[in-house]
């Protein structure tokens, strides 16, 4: 993860405005809405947006499978929320630019980026919801969950809900073509848990099942297809869950 929240990669560390943001997102979710969902991807399905806190700290988990679906969980919420990207989409080709106004923290994969651990958990303080895909990577099927968001949860105690994407495959496509005579985009948003609270920091392998219980709990909102790597839902366990 990396680099001083909410600006560009190389900027000087900045204390976290939450109501500047807040109004620069609000214009932005305008233009996502017209342009970006309703021209560009055909959105069949949403369910469980009552389980999304509708107010205080959060952390959505998708799984990832094409680059829009950040951009479809933020249009679907009533709610702004703050996703995490790898640093590279700072600098692709005009889409980068959104990422730089809407305040996405950039995250270096390769390490345990220790800023931009600190600025999700300034967004957290700010009573806001961050957007994290655990897998670190698009795929169509679910891949090995990264440690990072039993991490962020632990320390935060914010509450975790599973967010399941499916039919992201072929988007942004524009409307009329071909892509959009076939089923759209499903998105469900599942119960909300969070990870007991243990008398001291969890370690390195329970965090590993920390987040491979949470894994599972995604994977069974998916489709079989999509279950990839957490395919055998009889080896899910929830000793470390707490539904809330």
């Amino acid at each position: 993860m990396s680099e001083k929240i909410l600006t560009s990669p190389s900027a000087s560390p900045k204390r976290y405005d939450h109501a500047a943001w807040e109004s620069k997102r609000r214009v932005l979710r305008f233009l996502i809405r017209v342009i970006g969902v309703n021209l560009l991807v055909k959105l069949d399905q949403v369910t469980g947006v009552e389980n999304v806190p509708a107010q205080g700290p959060a952390i959505l988990m998708i799984n990832h499978i094409a680059f829009v679906d950040p951009i479809i969980v933020m249009h679907t919420l009533p709610r702004n929320i703050v996703p995490l990207a790898k640093i590279e989409v700072y600098n692709y080709p005009i889409i980068g630019l959104l990422p730089r106004l809407w305040g996405v923290i950039p995250v270096r994969r390769e390490e345990f980026d220790r800023r931009a651990v600190q600025q999700v958990m300034d967004v957290l303080r700010a009573g806001e919801i961050v957007l994290v895909a655990p897998e670190g990577t698009r795929s169509p099927a679910l891949q090995q969950g990264k440690e990072g968001v039993a991490y962020l949860s632990s320390r935060s105690q914010a509450p975790i809900v599973p967010v399941a994407i499916e039919g992201t495959i072929g988007y942004p496509a524009l409307r009329g073509s071909k892509i959009w005579r076939s089923p759209g985009v499903r998105i469900t948003f599942g119960p909300p848990f969070r990870f007991r609270q243990l008398e001291r920091p969890p370690d390195r392998e329970q965090l590993r099942k920390m987040t491979d219980e949470a894994m599972y709990i995604l994977s069974a909102m998916l489709p079989e297809t999509q279950r990839g790597v957490y395919a055998n839902l009889t080896q899910a366990t929830q000793d470390t869950i707490e539904w809330i």
